[in-house]
C-alpha cells in the first residue's frame, strides 16, 4: 500500500491532521455548531405542529397565521448578505454566539405573545438570530475539513438540523399534549436552551487562525459585485432557491395544516405525519451527503447528484397537490429525503469561489432561499384565503392545490435552466 493510501486527512489549510485532532475538530467546532443548528430547525418546524392551536387561541385567518409563520424567514433572509460580511470579518464563532442570544430573546417575545403583531415581531426576531444556523456552520466547516469532505460533512450537519425538525412533531406533541404545557410556555424552554447553545460555542470553540480578517467594507461590496455576476451562480440559483425555499414553506408552516384540512387527520395523526417527514428529512440530509461523496468520487457530477435529488422532489410535491392518495405515507417520506438535495448548491458554488470568500457565497445564495420561503408561505396562505373555509372551519383543499401547483410550475422552468449544460463560470 502506498504512502497515499495511507495518509492522515488533510485539513482546509493544507495541515495533515491525526485521527485524535479530528475528533477534537468534531467534539469542539462540529457538535457545537450542530447545536445552533438543531434549534434553527426546531424553531422553524414549530409551526407545522403548533399552527392549529396558534389558529383557534387567536382566531388567525391563513394570510395572517402565514405571515407570522413567514416573518422567520423574512428576516433570515435579509440578514443573510449582511452576515456573510461579518462571518468573514470576524468569524462564525463570535458571529454565532451573538445571533443565538437575539433568537432566544425573540423566542421570549413569542411566548409572550397574544396577538398577531407580537407573534411576528418575536418570529422576526428569532429568525434573525437564526440566520447564521447554517451559514456559520458552514463557514466554520470550510475552514476546518478538506474541501473533498465538504459534502459529507454538510450532510451531516444537515441530518442533525433534521433531528431539531423532528423534536418539533411527537415530542413536542408530548409535552403540549400529554403533558400540558402551553405553546407559550413552550418557548421560554426553548429560549433558555438557545443561550446555552451560545455560551457553548462562545466558550468552547477555538478561533481558527487566519479565520477573520479587516476586510474593508468596498472590498466586501466588490466581492458581492464578483459572485452575483458569475454566469454559473445564475444558473444554480433558481433551482436551489425555489426547491429549498418551497421545501422549508411546507414544512415548516403548512405541512400540518394540510394533513389536518385536507387529509382530515386529528392533532396526533398530525403530529405523526410530520414525525415521518422530519425522519426522512433527517434521513435525507445524511444520505444525501453521503451519495453525493461516493458519486463524486466515482466521477458523476455534483450538479448531476442534485438534478436527480430534484426530479424526486418534484415526484413527492406533485403527488401532494393533486392529492394522489392524502393519507399515504410514502409522498411525506419521498418529500422529507429529497426537500434539501438542493443543498449541494452551497459546495458547487464555494469551489468555484476562492475559500475566503465562502461566508459570503454561500450567503450571497442563501437571502434569496430564505427571502423566497417568505414569498412561498405568506403566498399559499393568500391563495388559501381567496377560497371560503370548510363547514368545520378549515381552509379549502381547492386553495392549497393551486398554491402548490403554481410554485412546482415555477420550479419545472427552473431545472429545466439548471439542466442547460454549463458553458461558463
Amino acid at each position: 500500500m502506498s504512502r497515499s493510501d495511507t495518509a492522515a486527512p488533510v485539513a482546509a489549510d493544507g495541515v495533515e491532521q491525526t485521527r485524535a485532532q479530528w475528533i477534537r475538530i468534531v467534539v469542539v467546532v462540529f457538535l457545537p455548531f450542530a447545536s445552533g443548528y438543531f434549534l434553527s430547525y426546531l424553531y422553524r418546524a414549530l409551526p407545522s405542529l403548533i399552527g392549529d392551536r396558534v389558529r383557534h387561541d387567536l382566531a388567525l385567518d391563513a394570510d395572517v397565521l402565514g405571515l407570522v409563520g413567514a416573518a422567520y424567514f423574512l428576516a433570515f433572509g435579509l440578514a443573510q448578505l449582511p452576515l456573510g460580511m461579518m462571518l468573514d470579518r470576524f468569524g462564525p464563532r463570535r458571529c454565532q454566539a451573538v445571533l443565538l442570544l437575539i433568537a432566544a430573546s425573540g423566542a421570549v417575545v413569542f411566548g409572550l405573545g397574544e396577538n398577531a403583531e407580537t407573534l411576528v415581531i418575536g418570529r422576526a426576531m428569532i429568525g434573525l438570530g437564526c440566520a447564521g444556523g447554517l451559514m456559520a456552520s458552514l463557514k466554520a466547516i470550510t475552514l476546518w475539513f478538506p474541501q473533498s469532505r465538504w459534502p459529507l460533512v454538510n450532510g451531516c450537519l444537515l441530518g442533525l438540523g433534521g433531528l431539531g425538525a423532528l423534536t418539533a412533531t411527537t415530542p413536542v406533541e408530548f409535552l403540549l399534549g400529554d403533558v400540558g404545557l402551553g405553546w407559550q410556555e413552550l418557548f421560554f424552554y426553548i429560549a433558555a436552551a438557545t443561550v446555552a447553545s451560545a455560551l457553548l460555542i462562545f466558550l468552547v470553540v477555538p478561533e481558527k487562525p487566519g479565520s477573520t480578517a479587516a476586510i474593508p467594507f468596498r472590498e466586501l461590496l466588490g466581492s458581492l459585485r464578483q459572485i452575483y455576476g458569475r454566469r454559473y451562480f445564475w444558473r444554480i440559483a433558481p433551482i436551489a432557491v425555489l426547491t429549498m425555499s418551497t421545501g422549508m414553506a411546507i414544512h415548516a408552516q403548512w405541512a400540518g395544516l394540510w394533513l389536518k384540512d385536507v387529509a382530515g387527520f386529528e392533532q396526533a395523526g398530525v403530529a405523526v405525519y410530520l414525525q415521518t417527514l422530519s425522519i426522512a428529512l433527517t434521513v435525507g440530509f445524511v444520505a444525501g451527503g453521503v451519495v453525493a461523496d461516493v458519486l463524486t468520487r466515482r466521477g458523476v457530477p455534483l450538479s448531476m447528484v442534485m438534478g436527480g435529488g430534484v426530479i424526486g422532489l418534484l415526484l413527492a410535491q406533485g403527488s401532494i397537490a393533486m392529492e394522489v392518495d392524502p393519507q399515504a405515507h410514502w409522498p411525506w417520506v419521498l418529500l422529507g429525503l429529497s426537500s434539501n438535495i438542493s443543498a449541494l448548491a452551497f459546495p458547487l458554488l464555494c469551489g468555484r469561489f476562492d475559500l475566503k470568500l465562502a461566508g459570503r457565497v454561500n450567503t450571497a445564495l442563501n437571502v434569496f432561499v430564505f427571502i423566497g420561503v417568505f414569498a412561498t408561505a405568506s403566498g399559499i396562505g393568500w391563495v388559501i384565503d381567496q377560497y371560503p373555509r370548510t363547514a368545520l372551519g378549515g381552509y379549502a383543499s381547492e386553495g392549497y392545490q393551486v398554491g402548490l401547483l403554481a410554485i412546482i410550475a415555477a420550479e419545472l422552468l427552473a431545472f429545466i435552466w439548471f439542466m442547460v449544460p454549463d458553458r461558463g463560470k
